[in-house]
């Protein structure tokens, strides 16, 4: 029980690690990893800044789950207790504790060093002229005008495939139809294009778990150990 626990916490922590790594991808761009003033992305492609640390979460998590399975193994007995049993746990019980221990720390300084960019977040947002808002729309047209589900999503999905083959932005072609003006005004569709809407309990979040609002960030700790710098990918390689 105490090796699948420690698996199912680095799983989270490999859960949040794979969603950065998606975040730092080029054609995203939202938000990365810390990276060191001379560290090294690419060896091959120097533009590149590659998520090593939380691809090394990855990473680990993946051993952690190796470990759970030999604990799980360790379950069935002959009789009486043997020798094959605590000669497996002599190696995973250190190792999955020692393991984790270097994923909290690792995970920890990635969330307070963690750079985000705002302003790739509203253009990723807003491509499309507001495509993120469909579901919105839809249930605008579903509670406010009375559509039926079926109806709504099909007049949502029509203006949406025209502005995703780049007709117009959607929200322009949302106010140039018809059918929608007819039972959403100025005031509705301004309700239904408010961004707001999806962070407004941000700060109740925050408050439940415990964690300051509106707090300044946190600066990260710069390592002084010259080990560190090798951690980092001072040390080259490709990937």
């Amino acid at each position: 029980a105490l090796v699948t626990a420690m698996a199912l916490l680095g799983a989270v922590l490999e859960r949040l690690a794979t969603a950065i790594r998606l975040l730092q991808q080029t054609e995203v761009g939202e938000a990365e990893e810390p990276f060191a003033q001379r560290q090294k992305g690419s060896s091959a492609m120097p533009h590149k800044r590659n998520p090593v640390l939380c691809e090394r979460l990855c990473g680990m998590a993946r051993l952690l789950r190796g470990h759970a399975l030999v604990a799980l193994e360790d379950v069935a007995l002959w009789h009486e207790r043997d020798i094959s049993h605590s000669a497996a746990e002599r190696v995973v019980l250190p190792d999955a504790v020692a393991v984790l221990d270097y994923m909290l720390q690792l995970a920890t300084r990635v969330v307070l060093g963690l750079r985000v960019d705002a302003g790739r977040m509203r253009e990723n947002t807003d491509w499309g002229g507001g495509l993120v808002f469909t579901q919105r729309l839809m249930t605008a047209l579903i509670d406010g005008a009375g559509f039926t589900r079926e109806r709504a999503y099909r007049t949502v999905q029509a203006l949406a495939l025209r502005a995703r083959e780049g007709e117009a932005p959607f929200r322009e072609l949302v106010r140039g139809s018809e059918e929608v003006r007819a039972v959403l005004d100025d005031a509705h569709l301004d309700e239904v294009f408010d961004a707001s809407a999806y962070t407004r309990h941000v700060d109740e979040t925050f408050r439940r778990l415990g964690l300051p609002v509106n707090a300044a960030p946190v600066a990260p700790r710069q390592a002084e150990r010259p080990e560190l710098a090798v951690e980092a990918g001072l040390g080259g390689g490709v990937t």
